[in-house]
């Protein structure tokens, strides 16, 4: 199963660091990322690999979403079918 994470908010040290870190703890592998920053804020989108965690979707999704509050960005986990079926043209 995939998923998809977007990350948004005032570029600062650590951004990518501290959402990989959480990731990485709980067994989710990181298969494509791009990021941009633009005049000052912070862009990223990351394709993840959820197959292998034991943490339920949702529960990683409120966690993420608390940890983009913590430090200063807004950070959102969909599944990747929820993510294509909200962003079909």
């Amino acid at each position: 199963m995939k998923g998809i994470i977007t990350v948004l908010g005032k570029d600062s040290v650590g951004i990518i660091a501290k959402i990989c870190t959480y990731m990485s703890d709980r067994n989710v592998n990181v298969l494509d990322i791009a990021q941009t920053i633009v005049e000052g804020y912070f862009n990223m989108m990351m394709v993840v690999d959820l197959s292998e965690s034991s943490e339920p979707l949702a529960s990683m999704a409120s966690a993420l979403e608390t940890l983009g509050r913590d430090i200063g960005v807004v950070v959102k986990l969909q599944h990747e079918d929820i993510f294509n079926a909200i962003h079909r043209i």
